[in-house]
């Protein structure tokens, strides 16, 4: 089957979903109105930032997924008032944008796609110079041995299976401006992670270390997962999706061929029931599931199946497909008092957030059902 026909397959499926998240998205927006902070969580049925009771640092690395999962429900819905909360809570990452101590490699999730998006889709001026100042700051995190830096402090030498897809930042700066050194910084660092991120059984570290001065390796650590060697659930979904991301933005085969061969190792480790454990190697009697990983593999393996064919398409669209329902029916509140639609979301391993909301989760399963519906406009 070609991909349209295996999308047409799930048209009716995808429309309910639609209707669906509609329905939910305007309660979920109504819960936020007035609120002089960007939703991370949910608690006590209300949206609440990141970190402790208070108003968390505007810098916090998801705050970019608010105003991309409004753009997202525009897509879907055309409804101004998601257009309007979008444009706000990206005014309201100004405070970041200016603040160069606390930001960080993540600044691909705060600003593509939110003031990139809003400037691919409006022409706005004011996202155009935010988004390139952003696309700036991470270029500035290079080292020239060959990868972007995670966070801030001594880890100069730290890099994450993450910023795979802050790269898209990058790949998109040099598209726009015809400057290539964006891109050539995106893939410098795409090829180290293939060399140093993925394993022999095709799972990838979270964490690399080197040594800032001559890159030689110095150790992986567990990071968010389970242990150093393990498979957090979530680094598999960035990889994954990453590395389908980079193949379209640059056409290097290799990319998509790791893509192809973690998303195999990814389907490998949920056919249970479809909702990824937060690691893939955690105790077997330990119950932790991550849905937030679910929902990025699974924009990832749609994606995937429009990129390759045959059989192999088909494995991977009815894998995204599977975990969107299992989500759907086993891992969401699509009640109007709870503001998030998915709940099964863990930020790590070792940590007690365990089973909550987590708005990044949300931005990618209604990203996931917009692929389902045919709109190819890409965030990333």
């Amino acid at each position: 089957m070609t991909f349209d026909e295996l999308r047409l397959s799930q048209a009716e499926y995808a429309k309910a979903l639609a209707d669906k998240l509609a329905r939910k998205m305007s309660h979920s927006l109504a819960a936020a109105k007035g609120a002089d902070f960007i939703p991370y969580t949910v608690r006590e049925g209300k949206w609440v930032p990141a970190g402790p009771v208070g108003r968390s640092s505007i810098s916090w690395w998801t705050n970019g997924f608010w105003p991309g999962e409004m753009w997202e429900m525009y897509r879907l819905t055309k409804d101004e008032a998601y257009k309007e909360e979008a444009e706000r809570a990206e005014k309201m990452l100004d405070e970041a944008l200016y603040n160069i101590d606390a930001l960080h490699h993540d600044v691909g999730f705060m600003w593509l796609i939110s003031s990139g998006v809003n400037f691919r889709m409006t022409d706005n001026d004011q996202s155009r110079k935010r988004a390139l100042l952003a696309a700036n700051i991470l270029a500035g995190r290079f080292n020239p041995l060959g990868f972007i830096r995670a966070w801030n402090g001594n880890r100069t030498g730290w890099a994450i299976i993450d910023t795979m897809m802050n790269l898209n930042l990058l790949y998109w700066a040099s598209d726009f401006t015809g400057d290539p050194r964006f891109r050539k910084i995106a893939m410098i660092h795409a090829d180290t992670a293939m060399k140093y991120f993925e394993r022999e059984d095709c799972s990838c570290n979270h964490i690399v270390i080197f040594d800032p001065e001559t890159m030689a390796f110095v150790n992986n650590p567990a990071g968010q997962g389970y242990a150093s060697g393990s498979s957090w659930s979530r680094g598999q979904s960035w990889a994954l999706y990453g590395f389908t991301l980079s193949w379209i933005h640059t056409g290097k085969k290799e990319y998509l061929d790791t893509a192809r061969r973690v998303a195999k190792y990814f389907v490998s480790q949920i056919q249970d029931d479809w909702i990824p454990r937060i690691d893939f190697c955690q105790p077997a009697d330990v119950d932790l599931k991550d849905s937030c990983a679910g929902a990025i593999a699974a924009c990832g393996l749609i994606e995937l199946a429009r990129q390759v064919g045959g059989e192999e398409a088909e494995f991977f669209f009815n894998a995204g497909v599977n975990m969107l329902k299992a989500m759907d029916e086993n891992a969401s509140d699509w009640s109007d008092g709870y503001p998030a639609i998915l709940t099964k979301c863990s930020s790590a391993y070792h940590n007690g957030d365990h089973h909550i909301a987590m708005v990044y989760a949300d931005f990618f399963f209604i990203e996931a059902v917009r692929k389902l519906l045919g709109d190819e406009f890409l965030f990333w």
